[in-house]
């Protein structure tokens, strides 16, 4: 196979920037707004800002470090630093997976923000006087394949152009660019919503701790709403982190820029919920609507406006730079696949893979209209749901979990590999007394996530769902778990 000349970030800037693109995405836009004024405001953020700090930052760590000690993509990352003849390697598999399934769904996802962007930016709300005539705009372009087929085109061929540009002035040049307008915009954004009319009960709603609603919803609860959040925010898990870490240089130890990204992941969340929740209050708007939030309560805000054709534009440009910088990230993964598994060059796996991607993303575009009737995970569900549930539900914190054991247990990287590669560089040193947390409390937290999502997923659909799914995930678990952690014996010469 040719040899691939490998490209570095070239500033820390850069890396911080494109590895924040990847953390920002649609979950930080109406689900964090809508469970902090739900869980009790700011009290909630406090709760959220722990678990963040003590459970998905020092996995974001872990992945970052794994991918520079390589350096490598997590297609080749285990197999470089797994100790002999054990099986980390099959992780890889896994983390490649996840990376394809995340990009089927997200890339359509993707392209109802940019569908969205040009109808503001045409005027195509103005004539739209009522609720229902927004509500019919949502349902009509889902059941719309040409339109679906053509915004995802759209994405898909635009973000491996930027990945043909290479690291630099590819994808490190143009998130920036992305990331700084995306800033820029929130700024904008969110400074017009706390001047509107009544907005100060809306920041109240937001930002003043409310106990009672955490005793009203039950401690244990909240505290398992705000650590679900904080661990799948970074999209941890599948390798991605880890991509980028791989063309990071040694000139900074990683606990400070992991600190760094995750504070740029929260600042877009919290400055988020500073457009969406006065808006809302302005307007008599329920802003506790879930994943309708964003194309059905917000066009409606909008609507009613001073300029919201204007405001509108801006807030689905803002979207579509949030999404589209995950995008890119994850196509640079997926590029990085195809040269170091099969020694393409960067325009070949770049040409391959934008075939397989827009056929991958037709089952999910296809399941909101030609094959609505496919229901995978019980009434109401599409082909979305299930692959949304593969990720989020599954890959995710299994693979989180094996990046956490890979990087503390001896028979894996081992602690002391780790906390070296961590610690290179200068910047702040990862703190030694996380070694038990890590080894023993982690592990058990991200089990109790993966069982507590897959319960609340099907209890509602009914026992059986619940059991052959549960079933399903326990026995898949254990494989994925024997798989990683078995250590093979010895090879009897010939």
């Amino acid at each position: 196979m040719p040899s691939q000349e490998r490209e570095k970030f070239a500033s820390r800037l850069g890396f911080i920037m494109v590895s924040a693109g990847c953390a920002v995405g649609l979950g930080n836009v109406w689900k964090f707004p809508y469970l902090c004024g739900q869980y009790g405001g700011a009290a909630f953020i406090l709760i959220y800002l722990l678990c963040l700090a003590l459970i998905a930052t020092p996995i974001l760590i872990c992945e970052l470090s794994v991918g520079r000690a390589s350096p490598k993509s997590s297609a080749k990352s285990f197999n470089i630093l797994e100790p002999p003849k054990t099986k980390w390697h099959i992780a890889s598999f896994m983390c490649i997976a996840g990376t394809y399934l995340l990009m089927a769904f997200y890339t359509g996802v993707c392209g109802w923000m940019l569908y969205y962007f040009f109808k503001y930016l045409i005027g195509g709300f103005a004539a739209l006087t009522t609720p229902q005539e927004i509500s019919d705009t949502f349902t009509g372009m889902l059941g719309s394949p040409g339109a679906m087929i053509g915004s995802t085109v759209i994405v898909i061929i635009a973000a491996f152009s930027i990945c043909a540009l290479g690291v630099q002035k590819g994808v490190e040049k143009i998130t920036k660019y992305m990331m700084c307008a995306l800033f820029l915009i929130l700024g904008i954004l969110a400074v017009n919503s706390v001047l509107l009319p009544n907005a100060d009960k809306g920041l109240e709603f937001y930002l003043v701790p409310n106990f009672d609603a955490i005793a009203a919803h039950g401690i244990g609860n909240v505290l398992f709403a705000a650590m679900s959040q904080a661990f799948f925010t970074l999209s941890i898990g599948i390798g991605a982190m880890a991509m980028f870490g791989s063309y990071l240089d040694k000139s900074r130890s990683l606990t400070g820029e992991a600190i760094t990204i995750s504070c740029l992941d929260t600042l877009v969340a919290i400055i988020a919920g500073l457009i969406i929740i006065p808006a809302c209050f302005s307007f008599n708007i329920n802003p506790e609507t879930g994943p309708s939030l964003i194309f059905i309560t917000m066009p409606n805000v909008f609507r009613q406006m001073t300029g919201g054709q204007i405001w509108g534009a801006l807030f689905f440009l803002f979207l579509l730079f949030a999404a589209l910088s995950t995008v890119v990230a994850v196509f640079e993964n997926i590029v990085a696949y195809a040269i170091e598994l099969f020694g393409f060059s960067r325009k070949k796996a770049i040409i391959i893979n934008l075939i397989a991607l827009i056929v991958l993303s037709m089952p999910c575009i296809l399941g909101f209209n030609v094959l609505s009737g496919f229901e995978p995970l019980g009434t109401g569900s599409n082909i979305l749901d299930l692959e949304d549930f593969l990720v989020t539900n599954n890959l995710l914190p299994i693979g989180a979990l094996i990046y956490l054991m890979f990087c503390t247990h001896k028979n894996g990287w081992g602690w002391n590999n780790f906390l070296a590669e961590t610690d290179s560089g200068t910047g702040m040193k990862f703190p030694v007394r996380l070694r038990f947390l890590m080894q023993y409390i982690l592990p058990f937290l991200i089990v109790i996530i993966y069982i507590k999502g897959y319960y609340d997923k099907f209890s509602s659909s009914g026992t059986v769902y619940l059991i052959i799914w549960l079933s399903v995930a326990l026995i898949f678990l254990g494989f994925v778990g024997y798989c990683a952690f078995y250590k093979a014996r010895s090879e009897r010469e010939p």
